[in-house]
């Protein structure tokens, strides 16, 4: 069998962890053979493709970002994309299936193309860690790491000139790394998508820490939102999937802190410095397992199927499930956070 393996959407630590255990095991258990998609759905579309074997994925599992490069094209857009003419680059390089890795933009086209008749399997990847079908996606444990220590590092600035912090990291819909990296580090207030909160609230907050001689801390999603504002703050227009490009909710509340509490207040958007680096050893063991265990989806024939962790055990999920909802950062997790702000 020759298997095509495409890493679409946002780069992530551990992608080449789950590269390198599908290839392992698929040539060493099963004799199959791969060829590398370039540059995600746009390599499938255009036929860019990448030699892809045992020898190439040599010491992978530590490698940051993808060998393979990654896009976010829409594979149903343009002269060649849909599924009859994706189809039709399948066939002409000889691919019998396809192994997609990718988020919920990713998993979204993938079903749409199986459900037309191609044959593939999803790995889940997003440090957002909102699919609803995985209890962790790899990739989320090295950015909670990453955020968790930028954090550390601007407290001691922060405190050395009693400055409010407020610090930005991903999250479009949910804010697990928010909540997760901010409990880490002690921050003083933690706002998420799921919990609108009002100025009034977040000033309360800061001119608690401030009056007792701290320097306030705040953590916040790149899609929180404050309960007079309709949509999460965005300025950098749409992305191929028509979804807004957030970014910059933190430039917009440290201006608006300092004014009402007379707290010398910055803004600090940690940005993709959460996708970059080395993956952690739970992302290499997490994302090489769902790797090795895309193979054994693939030899089972179970298309339109992605690979999901289910407390300590892989498991196989349609896409539909993976697709069906967004995990939220649940109400008692937020209150058990809450309990420690201001």
């Amino acid at each position: 069998m020759r298997i095509g393996v495409l890493t679409s959407g946002g780069d992530c630590p551990g992608l080449n962890a789950v590269i390198r255990g599908a290839v392992l095991k698929g040539t060493r258990i099963h004799n199959q053979e791969f060829v590398g998609i370039r540059d995600g759905w746009k390599g499938l579309v255009e036929g860019l493709t990448m030699p892809l074997d045992r020898h190439s994925v040599r010491g992978l599992g530590k490698q940051g970002g993808t060998v393979l490069g990654t896009s976010r094209t829409n594979p149903f857009e343009g002269p060649h994309g849909g599924p009859d003419n994706i189809q039709a680059t399948m066939d002409r390089l000889g691919l019998n299936a396809l192994i997609a890795i990718g988020g919920e933009g990713t998993l979204a086209a993938a079903k749409r193309l199986t459900d037309a008749g191609l044959k593939i399997v999803g790995v889940p990847k997003t440090i957002d860690n909102d699919l609803d079908a995985t209890d962790y996606s790899f990739g989320f444990d090295t950015a909670v790491e990453i955020a968790t220590e930028a954090i550390d590092r601007l407290r001691t600035t922060g405190e050395s000139h009693r400055r409010c912090m407020v610090v930005e990291v991903m999250g479009r819909h949910v804010g697990w790394i928010a909540l997760h990296a901010g409990m880490a580090a002690g921050a003083h207030a933690i706002l998420i998508p799921e919990q609108p909160q009002s100025i009034d609230q977040i000033c309360a907050w800061a001119k608690s820490v401030g009056d007792r001689g701290r320097a306030p801390v705040l953590v916040v999603s790149e899609g929180f939102t404050l309960d007079t504002m309709e949509s999460a703050h965005s300025e950098k227009g749409l992305d191929a999937f028509n979804r807004p490009r957030l970014g910059g909710i933190a430039d917009v509340l440290a201006p608006i802190i300092e004014e009402r509490t007379g707290i010398e207040s910055r803004a600090t958007v940690l940005g993709h410095l959460q996708r970059g680096g080395v993956p952690s050893a739970y992302d290499r063991v997490l994302a090489t397992r769902l790797g090795m265990a895309a193979i054994d989806s693939v030899m089972k024939k179970e298309w339109g199927t992605m690979v999901a962790l289910r407390g300590t055990d892989i498991v196989n999920v349609p896409f539909e499930d993976a697709l069906g909802g967004l995990k939220t950062v649940p109400q008692e997790r937020y209150d058990e956070a809450a309990i420690l702000f201001g």
